[in-house]
């Protein structure tokens, strides 16, 4: 089987379709030999999603009545579904459809409270990590392409329409940009990635900048990567998805622009199948599938998807 090769920032310009690499990937294998999971590591957050389906917990109480379940959506295999740790799994033959958000693959668990985004507010801009807030507050960095609709993501997130200025100009965000929500937790808005027509003095250094971010961010619970549902796979976000993998960084895949819909005659898909092409494309080095979540910033699809998997993640981040 054809597959992406996961590769170091240095080497992002070989082909992407290689032979499957023998390195372990982040949820590839995970009987193979790692160093032990340490709970009172710099990175606790990282076994999460790594999980597989544990043993049951209490009900789903505190989450409310009126979530966003995929009620009569198509039924998603069980070994594709992302399970919490800590979350009620039904005996052997039971069905966890019901409980899966809708438009993605993430089964909801006990930890999805306090979703609603009362407060938002701009911090601060940072061109190193050390510069980023120091005060220990869970963060959730947004991620991707250029262009990719990162503002318009965030915006849509906590309902304003300029928290995040959108750019006509690709490439326009070269900080680390810090939003506090709630006074409880952060969106952390990063450098598009990608754009080669971007002026070499506002081009970032991934290794300087980003990488080191990635891998030394304490309060980092997880990193939404954005990719463009619009448009075929490119190689950039696979390999970039490959490498958050391979670093153990945890990772959630959120398909942007799922509202657009290409002419059939003009051999473009539906932003469905292009969900569905990416996640073939890396299912073969992942053990336990990524979550993942289908969005719109025009229609606010996927929203309030984000934001309750946003929350069982932080709340599991701050317990643990």
């Amino acid at each position: 089987m054809v597959a992406v090769q996961s590769l170091l920032p240095r080497l992002l310009h070989l082909p992407i379709f290689l032979p499957k690499p023998t390195i372990p990937l982040f949820f590839l294998n995970p009987s193979s030999a790692k160093p032990p999971f340490n709970p009172s590591s710099s990175r606790p957050f990282a076994a999460l999603l790594r999980s597989a389906l544990v043993a049951p917990p209490p009900s789903l109480e505190d989450a409310g009545d009126d979530l966003p379940l995929a009620a009569a959506a198509p039924q998603i295999p069980a070994d594709r579904l992302f399970v919490p740790p800590e979350t009620d799994v039904p005996s052997a033959g039971g069905d966890l459809s019901a409980r899966v958000l809708k438009g993605s693959n993430i089964v909801l668990s006990k930890y999805a409270r306090d979703a609603q985004v009362v407060q938002a507010e701009f911090v601060k801009s940072s061109v190193t990590t050390e510069d980023c807030p120091s005060d220990g507050l869970p963060e959730f960095a947004l991620v991707g392409r250029s262009n990719v609709g990162k503002s318009a993501l965030l915006n849509s997130l906590v309902r304003r329409k300029r928290l995040a200025l959108i750019s006509k100009k690709p490439g326009k965000t070269q900080c680390i940009n810090h939003f506090r929500i709630n006074d409880s937790w952060y969106l952390v808005d990063l450098p598009g990635y990608g754009y080669a027509a971007a002026p070499q003095e506002l081009r970032t250094d991934w290794n300087k900048f980003t990488k080191n971010y990635f891998l030394n961010r304490s309060t980092l619970v997880g990193v939404f990567l954005l990719i463009d549902a619009s448009i075929p796979a490119k190689k950039i976000d696979l390999e970039y998805a490959s490498w958050l993998g391979q670093n153990q960084v945890p990772m959630t895949l959120v398909f942007t622009k799922c509202d657009k819909r290409k002419k059939k005659k003009n051999g473009g898909k539906r932003p469905e199948e292009n969900v569905q092409d990416f996640q073939e494309l890396i299912r073969g080095f992942f053990d336990t599938a990524p979550p993942w979540i289908m969005t719109s910033s025009v229609t606010n699809l996927g929203r309030d998807e984000v934001l309750l998997h946003m929350a069982q993640l932080r709340n599991y981040w701050l317990k643990h």
